[in-house]
C-alpha cells in the first residue's frame, strides 16, 4: 500500500514546495520509491519534461529530490495567468485552453475524475507520495470546488499537515484562524503543523507552542530554521517581495525590464550568480540609463504590454549622457516588443501597438 502525506499552508508562499522536496530525499535516502504530486499549480515559471511536456519548476525539483525524472502526473494541471483575470490552462503538459477564473472556478468539478485517475497512476507505481497544496485550505469561498487542498486530500484519502511561516509574523494567528475554517472532516486529517522559516532561539517558542495546541489540539510537529536556500521561484511574487533587488555595484551592470506577467526569469538566476555580475529587475525607464546591458524577457500577453511600455515611454535602447547606448536584447516573446511598427494580428487583446521602436 502506498504511504502518503499531504503538506498544505497557512497562505502562499511559506515553504511548502522546499518541505516537500525535504520529505521527498528523506524518503528515497531510506530506500523508498518516492514521487510528489501537486494536482494544481499556478506559475509562470514552468519547466519542460525529458519528453517535451510543461509542468511546474516545483515538482521537478521534487522528483531530482527523489532521485527520479520529472513527470507531468506529478502535476497534471498547470495555470500559467496571462492577466489578472485570465490563464491558459495545460493539462498533463500540453496547452488546452484559456480560461477566465469564474469559468474555470465552474469547470473545476468535471477535473475532479481526471485528477483522481492521474493519482492513482503513481500510487500504484511508488512507495510513498508527497503531495502538496496551493495558497490555503481555509480559502473557503473555493471550498465547494476545491481540487488542490482539502479536496485533494479527500481524493487521496491521506493525511494533512499544514505548514505556517513564522518570517512573515503572526504564526499562531495564522495556525489558529487555518484551523478554526476547517470543517470537522477536513481537520480530523490533520495531524499535526509545522512552523517553517524560523530565526533565532527556539526556546523563544516554547510557551506559544503549548498555547497553541492546548487552544487547537493539534500537535506542532516541529520548527524548521530558516534556510538559505537558492532555488528558482515560479512566479512574480519573489519579484514583488523585493528578493531580487540588488544595490552593489558590480563589473557589469545587467538590467532586465519588469514587466507584467514576466515569465521564465529564471533564466537570468545563472548570469546574477556570476561574482563580477549584477543583475537587476527595473521597472522605472531612468533606471536603464546607467546598464551596459538591458534585457527584455518574455511575457504572456505580449500585445498587451507591448502598448502599455509605449505608453509609458520605455525606450529600451536608453542612452548614457555622453557615452555609448546601452546593449538591448530579447528573448522569446519580448523580441516582438522591438518592432515599429508592430503588427498584433494574431492578438485579440489589443488593435496594432506602435511598438518599442528599438
Amino acid at each position: 500500500m502506498t504511504l502518503a502525506v499531504m503538506l498544505q499552508g497557512t497562505a502562499s508562499d511559506v515553504g511548502k514546495s522546499v518541505l516537500v522536496a525535504g520529505l521527498c530525499r528523506i524518503f528515497h535516502q531510506d530506500g523508498l520509491r518516492t514521487a510528489p504530486f501537486k494536482s494544481q499549480n499556478m506559475a509562470l515559471n514552468s519547466g519542460i519534461t525529458p519528453d517535451g511536456k510543461e509542468m511546474g519548476r516545483a515538482q521537478i525539483f521534487q522528483a531530482e529530490a527523489a532521485g527520479i525524472a520529472p513527470d507531468v502526473r506529478m502535476n497534471p494541471i498547470l495555470l500559467k495567468p496571462t492577466s489578472d483575470r485570465q490563464a491558459q490552462v495545460v493539462l498533463m503538459g500540453q496547452v488546452a485552453t484559456s480560461m477566465d477564473a469564474v469559468s474555470y472556478h465552474q469547470y473545476k468539478p468535471r477535473l475532479r475524475e481526471q485528477i483522481l485517475a492521474v493519482y492513482q497512476s503513481p500510487a500504484g507505481e511508488y512507495e510513498a507520495l508527497v503531495l502538496e497544496g496551493a495558497g490555503s485550505p481555509a480559502e473557503i469561498n473555493l471550498r465547494d470546488r476545491d481540487i488542490v487542498n482539502m479536496g485533494m486530500a479527500e481524493m487521496a484519502q491521506c493525511p494533512v499537515i499544514p505548514v505556517a511561516d513564522i518570517d512573515r509574523g503572526g504564526v499562531f494567528a495564522a495556525i489558529y484562524g487555518t484551523l478554526a475554517l476547517l470543517q470537522p472532516q477536513e481537520r480530523a486529517r490533520v495531524k499535526g503543523v509545522i512552523i517553517n522559516k524560523f530565526r533565532g532561539d527556539v526556546a523563544l517558542l516554547r510557551s506559544g507552542i503549548e498555547q497553541i495546541e492546548a487552544l487547537t489540539g493539534v500537535p506542532v510537529l516541529g520548527v524548521m530554521p530558516w534556510l538559505d536556500v537558492d532555488l528558482e521561484d515560479e512566479d512574480g511574487v519573489a519579484l514583488q517581495a523585493g528578493k531580487y533587488h540588488r544595490t552593489d555595484r558590480r563589473d557589469i551592470d545587467i538590467a532586465v525590464v519588469h514587466l507584467p506577467h514576466i515569465a521564465n526569469f529564471t533564466d537570468f538566476n545563472a548570469t546574477a550568480a556570476q561574482p563580477d555580475v549584477r543583475v537587476r529587475y527595473v521597472r522605472d525607464p531612468q533606471a536603464l540609463a546607467d546598464a551596459d546591458w538591458s534585457f527584455s524577457r518574455a511575457v504572456k500577453i505580449p500585445s498587451a504590454i507591448c502598448a502599455g511600455c509605449a505608453r509609458a515611454a520605455w525606450r529600451t535602447r536608453s542612452s548614457r549622457p555622453g557615452s555609448a547606448r546601452c546593449r538591448c536584447w530579447g528573448s522569446a516573446a519580448a523580441i516582438r516588443c522591438w518592432a515599429k511598427p508592430l503588427s498584433m494580428r494574431w492578438s485579440l487583446a489589443l488593435a496594432p501597438s506602435p511598438g518599442w521602436g528599438c
